[in-house]
C-alpha cells in the first residue's frame, strides 16, 4: 500500500522491500531466508573473517562466581542446596570453555595474513556460549554470536563483538552458518539443542556432505559417558569404529587446545587455498 501522511495525503507508492506487511507475509519467506544468508555474509566479508572454531554447550551452565553465589543464597535462605551444589560442580565447564576460547583466540590472533582465521563462534546465548564469547573477548579478539529468536530463554550475551552479533529467525539458516564457517568444533555438556548440533555435525561428516577435515572435541568425559554411549553404538554395529574415532574426548583444556591447534596447523593452515575463501567444501 502507498505511503501516507498524517493529513491523509499520499507520498507515492511504497517500495516492496519497505512494505513490512508484505515482508512479514508467508509469500516473502524466500526473501527472509535469503536475507539470513546474504546479510551475515556481507558482515563476514567486511571484517575479513574466513572461518571459525565453534563452541556448543548448555545455556544453563553458570560461571563459578554465579554458582557460588547461588549456593550461598540457597544455604542462607532454605533453598534447594542439592541443585545449587550440582550447578557449582557443572560450573567447571563454563570456566574451561572460557579458558579454551581465550587460548584459541590468542593463538589465532598471531597467525600470519590479513584475514581473520578460526574466530570463536557460539550460539550467542548464556551458559557455555557466554563462556566462550567471554574468553575470546578477554583475549581482545573478535567473536561471533549466532543467536536465535526463541520464546523462552535466548538472549545475546554481553561478550559478543557487537558487529558480529546476529539474531536468526530460521534455525536451519543459523545451523548453516555454524557448519559453513567451522574448521573445528568443541562440544561441552548440553541438552537437546547441543545433542542436535552434535548429531547433525556427525551426520554431515559421515555422509560426506562436508568434505573438509574438522577436529571435533567432546569435552567432559564423565558427563558424556553418562548421556551418550557411542561405544555401545559401535558394539551394536550402528556406528563404525572409524566414525566413532572422529570424536576426540577429553577433560583437559591443554589437551583440547593442543589437539585443535595441531590439526588446524596440519590441515587448514597447510592448504594455501584454504585462507582465500570461506566454505565447507560441501556437495554443491
Amino acid at each position: 500500500m502507498p505511503d501516507s501522511k498524517d493529513d491523509g495525503q499520499f507520498d507515492g507508492p511504497l517500495k516492496a522491500f519497505r512494505n513490512s506487511e508484505f515482508m512479514d507475509d508467508r509469500v516473502a519467506r524466500p526473501l527472509r531466508i535469503l536475507s539470513e544468508y546474504l546479510e551475515p555474509e556481507a558482515r563476514f566479508d567486511r571484517l575479513g573473517i574466513i572461518d571459525t572454531v565453534v563452541f556448543f554447550g548448555s545455556a544453563r551452565i553458570h560461571s563459578r562466581e554465579e554458582a557460588e553465589k547461588d549456593l550461598k543464597n540457597a544455604e542462607a535462605n532454605g533453598g534447594d542446596v542439592d541443585s545449587a551444589k550440582k550447578a557449582l560442580n557443572m560450573s567447571r565447564y563454563y570456566e574451561d570453555a572460557r579458558e579454551l576460547a581465550r587460548r584459541m583466540t590468542e593463538w589465532s590472533k598471531h597467525l600470519e595474513g590479513t584475514n581473520r582465521r578460526f574466530v570463536v563462534c557460539t550460539g550467542g546465548g548464556p551458559g557455555i556460549m557466554e563462556a566462550a564469547n567471554r574468553g575470546a573477548s578477554e583475549a581482545k579478539g573478535l567473536n561471533i554470536g549466532l543467536n536465535i529468536n526463541l520464546p523462552q530463554e535466548q538472549h545475546d550475551n554481553p561478550y559478543i563483538s557487537r558487529e558480529l552479533a546476529f539474531e536468526f529467525h530460521y534455525f536451519f539458516m543459523r545451523k548453516f552458518w555454524f557448519m559453513f564457517m567451522a574448521k573445528a568444533l568443541v562440544i561441552f555438556p548440553g541438552g537437546f539443542g547441543t545433542m542436535d548440533e552434535l548429531f547433525e555435525t556427525m551426520t554431515l561428516i559421515t555422509t560426506h556432505k562436508i568434505k573438509k577435515k574438522m577436529p571435533i572435541v567432546l569435552f567432559g568425559t564423565s558427563y558424556w559417558n553418562d548421556v551418550l554411549n557411542i561405544d555401545a553404538m559401535v558394539e551394536h554395529g550402528t556406528v563404525s569404529a572409524d566414525e566413532a574415532a572422529l570424536i576426540f574426548r577429553t577433560d583437559s583444556v591443554d589437551e583440547a587446545f593442543a589437539y585443535i591447534s595441531k590439526d588446524l596447523e596440519e590441515n587448514a593452515l597447510a592448504d594455501p587455498e584454504d585462507s582465500l575463501s570461506r566454505g565447507t567444501r560441501a556437495e554443491p
